[in-house]
């Protein structure tokens, strides 16, 4: 029951800093006059998509292929020009990646490393 516990709290932490740490990033779609900037961003979503996938239901056979997949999304979605970063401080970025590296810890260990 504590471990089960211990792995909600990690959950929820997880989800807390991706949230407010995605507060901050905005992802527009327009059309564009360049069409590999068009590509990109449908190649991106195709890309995360497929690596998500990947990542939660084949993790032993494709789980590397799905890390790559993710990596190569991130990427196009910064190359199509479709991001926009709005200004955050120092300490708000600190609370939200602690939450989530805490969270993360929790839920494949069970504790948090110093």
């Amino acid at each position: 029951m504590i471990r089960f516990l211990k792995k909600l709290i990690g959950l929820a932490l997880l989800i807390i800093g991706i949230y407010y740490l995605g507060q901050n990033i905005i992802f527009t779609s327009q059309t564009s006059i360049y069409w590999w900037r068009d590509f990109s961003a449908a190649a991106s979503v195709i890309s995360l998509i497929s690596g998500i996938i990947a990542i939660f239901f084949f993790p032993r056979n494709f789980g590397d292929l799905g890390w790559i997949l993710v990596g190569v999304g991130i990427a196009l979605v910064f190359v199509s020009g479709r991001v926009i970063l709005r200004p955050t401080s120092l300490w708000y970025f600190f609370l939200s990646f602690s939450s989530m590296t805490a969270g993360f810890q929790l839920i494949r260990r069970g504790r948090i490393n110093f």
